[in-house]
């Protein structure tokens, strides 16, 4: 089978951690393909993602590459043997490669954590703010009806058996940014207040007072892996998208948001008496900017 094209980014996430583990080893392409007795440029293919290693293949190259049995070593295994299918694949006809990316990565993340400094996170989002977004932020997209359904879709894993911790971070401007009418931001503000109920749900909301602060108008999020060593920073820019798995890179932005998670207000708490509340907290605030529409 000729290389792949468009490798997914588990396939090149696990192509970059054996070539980290091959280089540790100090391991040449050519001592490795002897192993797969296959040359060099196979390795080379591997290690892009661009055709998939055999699972007695993986097998002897990460003994041979010195990895321990463990979590880290069944996690690279499991991830070879996934074929990567999931509900995304009936988007393929409207979702570019990067969107499916982004669902698979959320479907196998074992927690979220997120920064968003002008909009409510696609995680939360009304489909009426949703139609609102992708119609003034991409205005040739055409119908956007189908690209409303997939960013629904990708919020069922806030809830049901496979829910995961998800701590959310969002700077004040994306409840003053008017989206729409008012009916649409009361509607979509009471919907946050409604997903904090959920117990594996975090919200906080960093105030305007607050001055400038750390990522300061860069959105990112962090996806926890099954193992420490396959945690994600996913970052938006404006021309492109980046998944980051270098953990300098993932420790930086843990950094970051703890960080944010301390400067920022209290979590939103709805089942806390508004006369109970001491100063001003998340709830209180988004309260605040609804009544203020």
């Amino acid at each position: 089978m000729p290389p792949r094209n468009h490798p997914s980014e588990r396939q090149r996430r696990l192509g970059a951690e054996l070539r980290k583990l091959r280089t540790r080893a100090r391991m040449s392409g050519d001592e490795a393909g002897a192993l797969l007795d296959a040359d060099r440029t196979r390795v080379s293919h591997i290690e892009a993602g661009r055709v998939d290693v055999p699972r007695n293949g993986l097998y002897k190259l990460l003994r041979a590459y010195g990895c321990p049995d463990g979590p880290y070593f069944e996690a690279l295994m499991e991830m070879a043997q996934s074929r990567g299918v999931g509900w995304w694949d009936e988007f393929r006809d409207v979702m570019a490669r990067v969107a499916l990316d982004l669902a698979e990565v959320e479907s196998r993340a074992t927690s979220i954590r997120i920064h968003e400094p002008l909009c409510i996170p696609g995680m939360f989002q009304t489909e009426e703010y949703a139609h609102t977004v992708m119609e003034a932020v991409s205005p040739d997209i055409g119908p956007t009806d189908r690209f409303v359904q997939f960013r629904m879709a990708r919020q069922r894993v806030l809830a049901g058996e496979s829910s995961i911790p998800f701590h959310a971070v969002i700077h004040e401007a994306a409840l003053r940014v008017r989206v729409g009418g008012p009916e649409i931001m009361r509607k979509q503000m009471r919907k946050l207040i409604e997903v904090a109920r959920m117990p594996n749900v975090t919200i906080q909301i960093f105030p305007f007072e607050r001055g400038a602060y750390p990522a300061f108008s860069r959105p990112f999020v962090l996806f926890g892996g099954p193992t420490r060593e396959l945690d994600t920073v996913y970052i938006e820019h404006s021309l492109k998208i980046d998944f980051l798995g270098d953990g300098a890179d993932v420790d930086d932005y843990s950094k970051m948001f703890e960080r944010l998670v301390d400067l920022a207000l209290g979590p939103v708490d709805p089942e806390t008496a508004p006369e109970s509340h001491i100063g001003r907290d998340s709830l209180s605030l988004i309260q605040h900017a609804m009544y203020e529409l």
